[in-house]
This record gives C-alpha cells, structure tokens and sequence, in this order.
C-alpha cells in the first residue's frame, strides 16, 4: 500500500487537488511578478543630452551621449528622456546611461548570485522544515527584496537588495510544483501543471508592465509587485505538507494526518487499515534503505557515460537559462513600447506549453530539445539580422513579431530541458541532481546582465551572441539518449548502461517512419511472391 494507492483511495483528482491547482496558479503570478520586476524597472527609453546654456541650433548636435558644438565633441552630465506615459525607471532616475550604463548590469546580476545561493539555501531548507514552509519564506523573502530595493539611493544598494530579491527567483514556483505533482493524478499531472503554467505565468507578465504604467513609477511598482506575496501567509490554512517529504522524515503520523485531511477535504471515506497498511509499508521500507549504500551526485562523474550526461546537461543548463533571460528582457530598440511589446509577447507562454504537450511525445525528448534550440538560434539570428538592417520606425510590427517569435522559442527550450534532465539523471540522485543542474544555471544566467549591455554598443549584438550558443546547446542534445518510451534508470549502475548503443541521429519519430515502411516493403514483398506461387 504505496503512497499512490492510497492518494488513490483519498481522492488525486477532486475538490483538494481543485484547489492546489488554484493555489499553484496564484503562485505563478507572483513568481512572474517577481522574477520579471528587474525587467520592468529597468527599461530605458530613447534620450539625448539636454541643451546646454549656450545652446545654438545651427552649431550644435545634441547625441544621446555627447554634444558637437563647433566641431567639437565633449559628454553631457544631463539628459532629456522620451518616458512613456511619464514612467520613472531606475534608469531615468539615476541616470544610469552612456559610461554608466555598466551599473544597471552590474546591479541586476547580482539577483542571479542570489537565485543561485537561494536555490541551494531553500532547498536544504526545504529538506529540514518541510516543502510548504520553505515555500512560503522563500516568496516572501523575494518580495522583502523587491520592497527594500524600492528605498535605494546607491548602486551598492541596489545591488545588495537584488541579490536579496534573487535568493528565491523560482524556488517559491519549483517547491510548490513539487507539492501539487505528488498529490495530482499521474494522468492529470502533464496536462494540468502545463496548461495552469502558460495561463497564470502568461497573465502576471501580461498585466506586469500595465501596472507599471499605472503607478508611472519603478519604486511603486515594487510595491505592487511584492504585495501579492503576502497572500501566501495563507497556503499553510488550506494546504497540507508534503506527504513525501513526512515519509522521508519517518514522520507516518503526520503523512497520515495529511491524507485524511485530502479525503476529508474530497468526501472520501477510506478504512483505518488502509493508513495501518500504509504506515507499515513505509517504516518497512525506511528501514531497509537505511542498510544500503547510497548513490551521491558525484558519482555521476566517475564513469564515462554519465560523466559525459551529466556535463551536457550542465552546459545545456547554461546555455538554456541564459538565453530564456536575455530574450524575455530584450525587448527594446525595436519600434515598439517596450511595456506593450513585453505585455503582448509574454502570451507565447500558452502557446510554448501546448508545444510540449501536443509535440514531446511524438518526436522525443532529445528531438524536442534539439529542434527548439536549432530553430531559437534561427529565430534569434534572424532577430539580430533584421534589427541591424531594418529601420525600427517602418518594420516594427515585423520586429516585434520576431522577438516574440524568439521568446516562445526560449520558454519551450526551457519547459523541454526541464523534463528531458529529470529523465535522464538516475532516480536514486534525481533530487540533488536536477536541483545542481538547476543551481548552476543560475550562476551562469550572472552574464546576462552583461550581454545585454553589450547592446549599447552594437545592438544586434546580444542576439548574435545567444544564436550561437543555442546552436551549440542543439548539438550537444545529439550526444544525449533518448528516452521517450524507456525504462528510466534507477540507480547509476543502470544510468551508465542507458541506451548504450544508440546512435546519435536515433530519434523515435523517424525510428516509426522507418520501421513502417520496412513493414510496407516486407508485405509487398510478401504479397508479390505469393501471386508469382
């Protein structure tokens, strides 16, 4: 009587799982609102230096960085911005441009040491208080970041209260996935966890820059970004603790506690042998594993295969996490508001998510990963092409469609690595392993800031830049098994004999194609001989 029969008799899929998804919906706004407030709060518009005193039309050029006055070049320490609907950006009000264009970047990558310490930080975190308590401090921790960050009056500051935003730029989304896939329906669980994902995550960033509008200032909209976080204080009321988690921790009382509660909460009855059984199974089973040796994450790295999985994936890791945050916040520079070309583009996030779902399972998980990053690096390069020599003015509507275009490619790369790492990565170091992967992309995503700067001076440049590594990110899945209709590997004995011998160009869907009109040919082969007898 394992976890599941028993969720089985208590209800996967009624009113309490209802509700989870619910709840797991209004976190994805709040991660949203969070994780992109260092987007909204930093855009910059179009500017050129103020008119000097002894300013005179016929002899001078005023630049958006410097003055030609008499032939002569010289900088300007003030500027005349073009602010959409008179919003304050971080940017406008510190001036941060031309030779100080460098602290915005410095300032927003810090949020990403941040994200990276908090991933590991809430995660052990999370393995020693429980999952919901560790979710709901980790949000409220971003959004104490994001409130602080409002009152700062110095780079220093600022970077310091972004690094304190950062500490749970997802953590607060991935613990709460955790609590709604084990308690959903295995057959519910693709379906529903993307769908509530592209639809809530797709309308907090949608509505994000509207907000920003409004309150046509950075520091209000902090503000309104972290407020919604408090409405977490109340997930503990209505949820129950990981059941998992208790039973990891030898705490059956609790986990039994928790499942009465969800049938309670779906008006089931179930018999008391049934948690008796329940109880029994699991203490039985704590105490077998107590007497065998444990995988570790580093043993990845000691046998060929693995070591050379687990790299890729690593580098995959880099690469995906970098270029989903580069291509979600460049979006300027193209004819378009910014706030209305991130509002209208944050919609490709429904899109990507039914991508995954009508398309994983058809072409594999290593063909999935392949082609959204091949045809991201198209898309990206195209962007940059096209932006270099295009005037914004007349092809606006192509450039935003574009860069929209490149932002869908980016969400489904990153919905696609997500689940093909967790497969491949052996179930006895699932947990530490995608949780390392995860922590290292992070770390790397500390670049984007600074890729993103190199706009300044070229813009298509970032672009360029991002196409490439997409480019190598989709050859290295090459190097990576298949592993749509497999046995998973267990442990890492069996993850270094995972599909050994396949090919690199084995994908499942030309496999089928193959194998069907070798099928064809053997009956009409068949049938031609047999009209010959």
């Amino acid at each position: 009587m394992d976890l599941q029969s028993v969720l089985e008799k208590c209800g996967n899929f009624g009113p309490y799982q209802i509700l989870l998804l619910g709840l797991f919906g209004y976190t994805n706004i709040v991660s949203s609102l969070h994780y992109f407030s260092q987007t909204i709060i930093s855009f910059t518009p179009s500017h050129r230096c103020s008119q000097p005193k002894d300013y005179q039309p016929n002899s001078t050029s005023l630049l958006s960085c410097s003055i030609v006055q008499f032939d002569v070049e010289f900088k300007c320490t003030s500027w005349d911005f073009e602010r959409e609907s008179d919003y304050e950006s971080v940017t406008t009000e510190h001036k941060w441009v031309c030779d100080d264009a460098y602290k915005l970047a410095v300032g927003q990558s810090f949020f990403f040491i941040g994200s990276a310490l908090g991933s590991i930080f809430f995660g052990y975190l999370a393995d020693r208080i429980g999952r919901l308590p560790a979710c709901v401090l980790s949000t409220l921790t971003g959004a104490s970041g994001d409130f602080f960050t409002s009152f700062v009056e110095s780079l220093p500051w600022f970077s310091f209260t972004r690094f304190i935003s950062g500490l749970s730029m997802d953590t607060q989304y991935v613990l709460m996935y955790i609590l709604v896939f084990e308690y959903l329906s295995p057959q519910h669980r693709t379906f529903g966890l993307n769908i509530i994902l592209g639809v809530f995550y797709c309308v907090g960033l949608m509505i994000s820059p509207w907000i920003a509008i409004w309150v046509t200032n950075w520091r209000h909209y902090l503000w309104a970004a972290s407020l919604p976080a408090l409405g977490m204080l109340l997930f503990p009321v209505f949820l129950h603790e990981s059941a998992e988690w208790l039973l990891t921790k030898g705490k059956f009382e609790k986990a039994e506690k928790s499942l009465r509660g969800v049938a309670k909460f779906n008006g089931r009855q179930v018999d008391d042998s049934v948690f008796d059984e329940f109880i029994k199974h699991y203490r039985e089973k704590l105490n077998n594993s107590q007497n065998k040796t444990s995988d570790t994450f580093m043993g990845m790295l000691r046998t060929p295969r693995l070591r050379k999985f687990t790299i890729i994936l690593l580098i995959k890791s880099m690469i995906i996490t970098i270029a989903f945050d580069i291509l979600s916040r460049n979006v300027e520079g193209v004819g378009i508001s910014p706030f209305k070309l991130f509002s209208y583009s944050g919609f490709c996030y429904l899109p990507a998510g039914l991508t995954i779902i009508l398309f994983q399972n058809k072409i594999g998980r290593k063909g999935m990963a392949c082609a959204s990053l091949f045809v991201g690096a198209i898309i990206t390069a195209a962007t940059g092409y096209l932006v270099a020599t295009l005037d914004p003015e007349d092809y606006s509507v192509l450039l935003g469609f574009m860069v929209s275009l490149g932002r869908y490619g980016a969400v489904v790369a990153y919905d696609a690595e997500a689940q093909y790492a967790a497969e491949i990565i052996p179930t006895s170091v699932k947990g530490r392993g995608v949780a390392n992967i995860h922590v290292v992309g992070n770390a790397f995503a500390f670049f984007s800031s600074y890729i993103i700067y190199l706009g300044t001076f070229y813009k298509p440049l970032p672009s360029l830049m991002i196409s490439f590594i997409l480019l190598i990110g989709a050859c290295l899945c090459l190097a990576l098994p298949e592993t749509l209709h497999k046995n998973l590997p267990q442990n890492l004995e069996e993850g270094e004999m995972f599909a050994k011998g396949e090919k690199w160009y084995y994908f499942p869907c030309f496999s089928r194609r193959q194998k069907s009109q070798k099928s064809a040919s053997q009956l009409e082969s068949s049938g031609g001989i047999t009209n010959k007898l």
